[in-house]
């Protein structure tokens, strides 16, 4: 990507350390299909932070007990699998 350089990305070690990091963002919110709001309810602000867990299991118990935010894509028939990882990026960053 030509325009890597220009992005501000920082890299952690563990969850831990991302945690613990000032660069952290102040309000985390967690994209789940376990959460009971959705991204329609939700008030986005500058500088929030999405966070995604991995397309096949969804973020691991320790990251749902820690953040507070937690928000859903709603879908049109609630016993469909959840959608494609990059496709739920893609709304969810397009609605915040």
């Amino acid at each position: 990507m030509d325009y890597w350089k220009k992005l501000d990305v920082c890299q952690y070690d563990d969850w831990n350390d991302f945690w613990s990091s000032p660069s952290k963002p102040l309000r985390i919110k967690l994209l789940t299909t376990h959460a009971k709001r959705t991204i329609w309810e939700e008030d986005f602000q500058s500088g929030d932070g999405l966070l995604f867990g991995n397309e096949g299991h969804g973020a691991p118990p320790y990251v749902h007990q820690s953040v507070e935010s937690k928000i859903r894509i709603p879908q049109f028939q609630s016993e469909l699998r959840s959608l494609n990882l990059a496709v739920s990026v893609g709304i969810a960053t397009y609605e915040a």
